[in-house]
């Protein structure tokens, strides 16, 4: 081999026995560091985000150096999933008018709820959560999780805020014009606790903007679930302190209150 790589037998052994140069040292243990973010970022970090956490980390290197890191260990940023929709509507569906006009304020409990549902991806697939906000508090006052979104979904997060609850006749009740929302059953529901109907107008996101606003969170959030169709599932991005003010089944907490 020597002689095929025109290299002397003494040289050979001298570059076996050296031991690895201060750069060589040097980046096996930034690699370690850079693997160690990339698994912790749930392996949706690229290279400029993995050397801003790095560098947070009080970790001095340069960005090239770590995008070289990467690749030499196999390492890329998993792509976003396609996003999957949540509000279907039905035509010829009942539709309600917009009684609560963007005014999330409330001046007690139980006056004007709102509902919505999001999707989270798994391990194991979508998993769609349907949650019922209390405005007074922001409040999770009832949710519900399935592989599927269908009615069932949405009413059993109702009757879950309605058992624990137990509103008076009156209290607003709003939520977008989806088919799930404008169901006969969902209605029924509604109609046979008193609750006042309202509904967002069409595509206008903004007529329920706090319970968007959480969903979006939700979607974005970390955290072990036990699911009536399954084991724990695991989630794969963001941090559980997003949602901890917000799902406080979800996690030992003290209620939470703005």
């Amino acid at each position: 081999m020597c002689e095929v790589l025109e290299v002397s037998v003494s040289g050979f052994y001298a570059w076996r026995k050296r031991e690895p140069s201060q750069h060589s040292r040097e980046d096996a243990k930034l690699g370690q560091q850079v693997k160690a973010a990339f698994q912790a970022s749930r392996q949706v970090y690229g290279s400029p985000r993995i050397h801003a956490e790095l560098k947070a980390l009080g970790v001095a290197c340069a960005r090239k150096r770590v995008a070289r890191l990467m690749r030499e260990q196999g390492l890329s940023a998993k792509p976003p999933r396609h996003r999957t929709v949540t509000t279907k509507s039905e035509k010829g569906a009942p539709v309600a008018a917009n009684l609560l006009h963007q005014d999330f304020h409330a001046a007690c409990p139980n006056q004007k709820w709102t509902t919505d549902t999001t999707y989270i991806w798994t391990s194991e697939g979508w998993l769609y959560l349907a949650v019922v906000l209390d405005l007074f508090s922001r409040m999770v006052v009832g949710w519900a999780m399935a592989a599927i979104q269908d009615a069932t979904l949405v009413e059993q997060a109702l009757q879950m805020a309605l058992a624990r609850r137990r509103p008076e006749a009156g209290l607003l009740h709003h939520s977008d014009r989806g088919s799930t929302y404008t169901s006969e059953s969902y209605l029924a529901v509604l109609q046979q606790h008193g609750l006042l109907v309202s509904m967002s107008r069409t595509a206008n996101c903004y007529d329920n903007a706090v319970t968007e606003s959480f969903a979006s969170l939700a979607s974005k959030g970390n955290v072990l679930i036990v699911s009536p169709f399954s084991h724990v599932l695991t989630l794969e991005r963001g941090s559980l302190s997003i949602l901890k003010p917000f799902i406080i089944e979800f996690v030992d907490i003290p209620l939470y209150s703005i």
